[in-house]
């Protein structure tokens, strides 16, 4: 027995040996590749998903789906610069108008059809219809035209500043590429199609809104080389498989973490970390570390918000550090901030008058008395299923109450919130006036990339504000480029958002995610990402 045992060891030893002189490193990486292809990460989102396309909505749980199955031309690295991602190399003009684009080699859509420049134009085009930035953008395009399968122009009107920071942009509504034909689609219309040349496939007929959502690793995907950073570089996936779970009550989130049931929690309520931070099995990650921020929208569009005044009188109510201690709870994860622009970044300027910090009760009654308010309650939608929002619109409604409002709370899921909130009915016919949501940093830190200052009546955000003069403030920052002058344009944009009452910021908050001990490599960046995550 022992001699047999020593042949096979000697001839173990004599293949290991005959397969390094073929290519035996290979062999390994293989084997391994193999081990990590049969992994599997289950991932719980902060929210439910129902809404697959990510131009058509800027839910987050959306937009973190697009980054599993599409690709962008640009990314933002974590030092927030602006890096080519599909784009192997690009060139512009010297009087800066001919912006050039030539793709990297081996891009190619999950049916193995190549990406070409006939399926970009149309995918920039459909995204430049949606997002706040992107409108921007194709107000200075002139046109676009393909130059052969893999190099296409873009002519401007006129020279703009934040080309690449629009299309490197990190959040809601990303631009996604897509097939030339699901690109085409109207841009108000949901897309029926997830084929996308991503690191990840979406699994339609293993996915079901409401208990997961599946996804498997692109084989065909050709990493770029440099290592990933932030939402930039290599996007190497180290798992076969991620399934979305979708689990709404966070206490079983937190069961099932400690359990080992699921690997990661996007974005577990504050009041539960302490019991994951004493557990031996999880580890709370940092993955967004520029944070996010609370946000107060009103419909513009139906009385009483139709009048500034009214408007004005609401956000005169605002005392953030309310919202942060029902919602966020310890001061370590919360910071009070007058700002839109995000405190301690280079557009940082606090509103005057201590607005969104101190409430003035009285003011509003008086305003609301002078724009004839006449005591129509304030239809205000309240999420229930998201632990960091549910809290909001209670805060709002006492708030609102000691500032002389009726208000009609109305409690629904957030994917019930996020339809509803398209409509632009009067309430009474199932439309809304006032809910809360918040953003992450990274997509509000300049007039032009912050959805919620676009004023462009339809085209703007949900609320729909109309303000030909924001829109001019707006354009005269995206086309300076003296940073200090841009700076001072920044601020204009912002005391224009407070004097029509656009909006109301209700504070900063951080969070990390939790993650079982044996994951690694979650990246930090303002979106959730799932290559090079590895579970040991």
């Amino acid at each position: 027995m022992k001699k047999k045992a020593g042949i096979k060891r000697r001839t173990f030893g004599a293949l290991t040996a005959g397969a390094a002189l073929a290519g035996g490193a290979t062999t390994v990486a293989t084997t391994a590749a193999r081990a990590a292809d049969g992994k599997v990460l289950k991932f719980v989102q902060a929210g439910n998903m129902t809404i697959l396309d990510p131009i058509w909505t800027t839910a987050y749980v959306t937009r973190t789906h697009g980054y599993f199955i599409y690709d962008t031309l640009f990314a933002m690295d974590a030092n927030n610069e602006v890096k080519p991602q599909m784009v192997d190399k690009y060139s512009v003009s010297a009087d800066k108008t001919l912006w050039t684009f030539t793709l990297r080699d081996g891009l190619a859509w999950h049916d193995g059809t190549p990406v070409t420049s006939e399926d970009c134009i149309p995918s920039i085009k459909r995204w430049g219809a949606r997002d706040a930035m992107g409108l921007k953008l194709m107000d200075f395009v002139k046109e676009f035209k393909a130059v052969d399968a893999k190099t296409f122009t873009m002519q401007l009107k006129e020279p703009y500043g934040l080309v690449l920071e629009s299309l490197g942009k990190p959040s809601s509504n990303v631009p996604f590429m897509m097939p030339k034909k699901i690109a085409e689609t109207d841009p108000f219309k949901q897309i029926d199609s997830q084929m996308g040349s991503g690191p990840f496939k979406y699994i339609n007929a293993e996915s079901k809104p409401g208990e997961k959502h599946v996804y498997v690793k692109n084989d065909k995907y050709k990493p770029r080389a440099e290592a990933p950073s932030g939402l930039s570089g290599g996007k190497v996936v180290k798992v076969g498989r991620v399934e979305i779970i979708e689990m709404p009550d966070p206490q079983q989130q937190v069961n099932a973490i400690i359990a080992g049931e699921i690997d990661l929690i996007e974005q577990p309520p504050h009041d539960l970390l302490p019991i994951m931070k004493a557990d031996k099995g999880v580890q709370l990650v940092d993955w967004n570390p520029l944070g996010q921020q609370f946000i107060y929208r009103m419909n513009h569009t139906q009385p009483p918000f139709n009048n500034p005044k009214i408007r004005q009188a609401a956000l005169l109510c605002i005392e953030q550090e309310e919202y942060l201690k029902a919602t966020v709870g310890e001061p370590e994860y919360y910071k009070v901030s007058g700002a839109a622009f995000i405190s301690g970044t280079p557009n940082a300027f606090d509103a005057p008058n201590g607005l969104f910090v101190k409430p003035n009760y009285e003011k509003a009654k008086a305003l609301l008395k002078e724009a004839g308010y006449d005591g129509t309650p304030i239809v205000l939608m309240q999420s229930t299923t998201l632990p960091v929002l549910t809290n909001t619109a209670p805060v709002t409604k006492a708030q609102l109450e000691k500032g002389g409002f009726k208000v009609d709370m109305q409690s629904m899921d957030w994917q019930t919130l996020v339809t509803r909130r398209t409509k632009k009915d009067p309430p009474s016919q199932g439309g809304w006036n006032l809910f809360h949501t918040f953003t992450v940093a990274a997509d509000i830190m300049n007039p032009i990339s912050n959805t919620y200052m676009v004023a462009l009546g339809d085209k703007s955000w949900f609320g729909w504000p109309t303000d030909p003069e924001m829109e001019k403030l707006r354009d005269a920052y995206s086309k300076e480029t003296d940073p200090a002058k841009a700076k001072q344009m920044a601020l204009a944009v912002q005391n224009r958002a407070i004097e029509t009452a656009q909006y109301g910021w209700i504070g900063q908050w951080y969070g990390p995610g939790a993650a079982r001990k044996n994951i690694k490599g979650w990246l930090k960046a303002p979106v959730p990402v799932m290559w090079n995550v590895e579970k040991a």
